[in-house]
């Protein structure tokens, strides 16, 4: 990961080598960054500096603490906030690119992300994994720099993800090791530091150098190769929506364009500053129209994937089905995972007992299972019907809408777990082929007792 870095710091070296005595400044009253002629870094990557060497340097020290792969994780994300300095610093110093300039740009914070998130499916098996969730759901942050307008509530979010995790950890951890709760405590500070950053620096967006008018962009590049395809794909454009987390795997997808890396980036003269020049910061912006075309040239290229059932390594894959109800996982070992993606209209029966399930991204999916020895998640998902015929311990639902649980008589002592979800049900056993239905709450009261906040469900009368 420290060659993607390198690629992006070598390519402004190249761009600062070509012209003497380049600076860009702007208005400290719109909080955009400065640089001094004599190259030191501007003041929004020094606020970026306090940041690493606070809370992420803190974060580090942490994760050392509990080794393995939090270790190795934290690691992999200090090199994606090396790498998103780095482009900080590259936009303090040039005008903002073509759209498509902007991407290639971006694609190595991207396959940063890419690279977290991956280390997590990678060790599921992990005793730790809850910890890897955490910085996994949460490290979509970095995607901050795309946002166009207000970043800040956006990484505000990703940390909301992160802390359906955390506390996790801290329900396993706080009586028992108190590296753990640092560790949570350290980690989420990041997130609460960078909106802090974003706010004074980057309110309504990533801050660039502040120039005349474009010039004309370049011709456009040959189409690029197709990319992941999106979390959904059916007609229906709300299902678009349904999934913070699916419209970030999206716009990443996106960022995958490949471009000569310094390509389109202009130079900034004195006749073009702001802070020398205050003609120029009465002068309206250029005006951006959206083309229709581009769209229509993206959903284009969108390709869906196969329908997939394999067993890989000790992963069973369920990926990519449609209106197909006699999908069967037979042949079960108690080390493996079952991993069940993008299925719609579809159902799925799984014998035997297995190590834990996880439903991502799914809409009007049956799931029957026997035993689980670990957990069943349910992820991104609407419209979900699940029936245990055996045993499980754990339940997690989170960010889904619409999810019915038909629990065994073995299974009634089942810990659920709900965040961000809604219409919930959770059918009891009462006699033969009998359920009774009670709902999870969604609502909540909080009050302050006097020494601390007192929470409890709540209902709406009438």
């Amino acid at each position: 990961m420290e060659g993607l870095m390198l690629r992006l710091e070598r390519a402004v070296t190249r761009l600062e080598q070509m012209s003497v005595n380049i600076q860009t400044t702007s208005s400290m009253a719109n909080g955009d960054c400065v640089n001094g002629i004599d190259g030191g870094t501007s003041q929004c990557v020094d606020a970026f500096n306090v940041l690493l060497s606070g809370p992420v340097s803190d974060y580090l020290s942490k994760s050392r603490a509990i080794g393995s792969e939090v270790e190795k994780h934290a690691e992999l994300v200090h090199n994606a906030l090396q790498t998103q300095k780095t482009f900080l610093k590259m936009a303090a110093t040039h005008q903002e690119p073509s759209k498509t300039e902007l991407h290639d740009l971006m694609k190595p914070i991207s396959d940063h992300i890419q690279e977290i998130q991956n280390f997590r499916e990678r060790n599921r098996g992990s005793s730790l994994f809850n910890h890897l969730s955490a910085v996994s759901e949460s490290i979509p942050a970095l995607g901050w720099v795309a946002v166009c307008q207000k970043p800040g509530p956006y990484v505000k979010e990703m940390n909301d993800a992160a802390t359906f995790y955390t506390n996790r950890v801290l329900k396993d951890y706080k009586e028992t090791d108190r590296r753990h709760v640092d560790w949570v405590r350290s980690y989420l500070s990041i997130w609460t530091e960078m909106q802090a950053f974003i706010k004074q620096h980057h309110t309504t967006g990533l801050v660039w150098s502040k120039i005349a008018p474009s010039a004309p962009c370049p011709p456009p590049p040959p189409p690029p190769p197709p990319g992941p395809p999106p979390v959904f794909t059916d007609d229906d454009p709300q299902s678009q929506v349904d999934s913070a987390a699916a419209q970030h795997s999206a716009l990443f997808a996106q960022l995958n364009q490949g471009m000569d890396i310094t390509r389109g980036l202009k130079r900034v003269s004195d006749d073009q500053k702001t802070h020398k020049n205050p003609n120029l910061r009465s002068q309206a912006a250029p005006t951006k129209t959206k083309s229709s075309g581009a769209a229509t040239s993206s959903k284009a290229a969108a390709q869906k994937r196969p329908p997939l059932l394999e067993l890989e390594g000790k992963k069973w894959r369920v990926e990519n089905f449609e209106q197909k109800h006699d999908l069967l996982i037979e042949e079960t070992e108690l080390k493996q995972v079952a991993y069940v993606f993008g299925c719609n209209n579809s159902t799925l029966q799984i014998k035997g007992k297995i190590n834990s399930i996880i439903i991502d991204n799914c809409k009007k999916l049956g799931l029957v299972f026997e035993n689980v020895v670990g957990i069943v998640e349910i992820i991104n998902s609407k419209a979900i019907q699940l029936q245990v015929l055996g045993t499980v311990p754990t339940l997690s639902i989170n960010k889904t809408e619409g999810c019915q649980v038909y629990l065994s008589k073995d299974s009634l002592n089942c810990e659920i777990v709900s965040a961000k979800s809604s219409e919930m049900n959770i059918l009891v056993p009462t006699g033969d082929d009998d359920y009774r239905e009670f709902p999870v709450p969604e609502q909540f009261k909080t009050v302050w007792s006097g020494s601390k906040l007192v929470t409890e469900p709540t209902e709406i009368a009438g």
